[in-house]
């Protein structure tokens, strides 16, 4: 088939993008080096279905009134993103958060791309950027070492890198069921699975008392970690990921404080709070699976087991996958980018997702549904425009492509510090600041929708 675009990396962005041309007559070949002849994968994958999420289950929250993420789902459902349609096809209860069944999720992009005849996919992989056709390039963080020596050299500068580390996943029949006990994330998000079918207790929580936690944590100091290469040992951490003995590190509480806070959880075998809490999150339909919330780690596989079965609740837990550590690169956007995200020196190439410098699922899918629009925009020949800075998409498009500095650029979630500040005479209390960030995004969505034909 002879394409109109050739998008290069087939995860969340790539699909996105794919399906956004696709659904508006344009023929697409969307190029996957995993799962061709070669067996090749990155360090971080498991399988070779489309739009694989490697870390986490969940799309976090799908609060559109209150949080930054919920508003971008909002945007692109508007805009007909497969993502979010595949999405709602394998949500699995997690309060107000919106996971699924990677499994799941996967195979319903694949089968909505390979079903689709104006897409071809081609299991093979690109070695150096095209110098001629419109293409994207969606390969994410874990860019193969010889394409990515080909933007770097048509870059004509380094990317930058950080560490992006993996929670594990263990057997809900291996869990304690005698010691942990369900309930919602800190008491949060219960209406919403209900309305899901759930009984709103979507979260398994381990109880710690102080002199376990304690001794919890020096062992994740103790324990044997990942070495890292010469060439690796300057690269930095991203805060949104922080592996959990890194956490540790930072000081005896940093953990109760953060992803074992026990705030709002009642140990029903004590009618109180512990010390802390372990909780563990659903990762597919059947509720077979369950990661364990906020534990991305840098712990060899044999100290994971050993380390993680000192808590209550786990100390026979069976893991499906143990937690693991990569390192991502991303383009200096800012610099190389121009506003419809094209590399400057070589504009029929442009770039989508966490490659960028974006952070998280949703948001480099995003990017992704940009990307193929604007490309669908110029190959009708239509005059770009950009949504509102006052919109998730708008705000997150800002800021890779010019408002961030470009000397200090890093990656960065959806949140609502992107967005311009609301200008009011009168005074906004801070419980309403999020509602009315949404509702003005919702209100600016609106018209630039319909002025350029974009929504559903």
């Amino acid at each position: 088939m002879t394409h109109d675009v050739h998008i290069i990396g087939g995860g969340l962005a790539g699909t996105e993008a794919a399906w956004q041309l696709a659904r508006r007559g344009y023929k697409v070949r969307l190029s996957e080096m995993r799962g061709g002849a070669a067996g090749e994968r990155s360090p971080a994958h498991q399988g070779d279905g489309l739009a694989e999420l490697v870390c986490s289950n969940s799309l976090r929250s799908d609060d559109d009134t209150a949080n930054a993420v919920g508003l971008l789902h909002y945007e692109m459902r508007q805009m007909d993103s497969l993502i979010m349609h595949a999405a709602a096809k394998a949500r699995v209860p997690a309060g107000s958060a919106l996971a699924v069944d990677r499994d799941v999720f996967s195979r319903e992009i694949e089968n909505a791309l390979t079903s689709h005849d104006n897409l071809t996919l081609c299991r093979e992989r690109v070695d150096t950027l095209p110098a001629a056709g419109l293409t994207i390039v969606a390969t994410g963080p874990l860019t193969a070492e010889s394409l990515a020596q080909s933007i770097g050299a048509a870059t004509g500068a380094d990317s930058l890198a950080f560490f992006d580390a993996i929670a594990p996943i263990v057997y809900h029949e291996s869990i304690n069921m005698d010691v942990a006990w369900r309930a919602a994330r800190w008491d949060k998000g219960a209406e919403a699975s209900i309305a899901l079918g759930s009984d709103g207790k979507d979260y398994i929580n381990c109880p710690m008392n102080k002199a376990e936690y304690l001794a919890f944590r020096e062992e994740l100091l103790a324990g044997e970690k990942t070495v890292f290469k010469q060439w690796e040992a300057n690269t930095p951490y991203f805060d949104g990921c922080m592996p959990i003995e890194v956490m540790a590190e930072r000081g005896e509480d940093t953990l109760r404080f953060g992803p074992m806070k026990p705030v709002g959880l009642d140990d029903p075998r004590t009618g109180r709070w512990p010390y802390a809490v372990v909780q563990l999150r659903q990762d597919n339909v059947h509720g077979t699976l369950w990661n364990i919330v906020g534990f991305q780690t840098k712990l060899k596989y044999a100290e994971q087991q050993r380390v993680f079965r000192m808590i209550p609740g786990l100390e026979n837990a069976e893991f499906a996958r143990f937690g693991g550590l990569h390192r991502n690169t991303f383009l200096n956007s800012p610099t190389l980018l121009d506003r419809q995200l094209r590399l400057k020196s070589s504009p029929h190439i442009r770039f989508a997702g966490q490659i960028t410098g974006c952070e998280g699922y949703v948001e480099s899918a995003s990017v992704g549904l940009l990307a193929g629009v604007m490309t669908a925009c110029e190959l009708a020949g239509r005059d770009w425009i950009d949504p509102p800075r006052s919109t998730a998409l708008g705000a997150l498009l800002a800021h890779i492509t010019g408002d961030a500095e470009a000397e200090t650029y890093q990656p960065m979630n959806i949140n609502f510090g992107l967005f311009p500040p609301i200008v009011t005479e009168k005074k906004i209390k801070k419980a309403d600041r999020k509602l009315v960030y949404t509702s003005r995004a919702k209100e600016d969505l609106a018209p630039w929708l319909a002025a350029t034909g974009l929504g559903v």
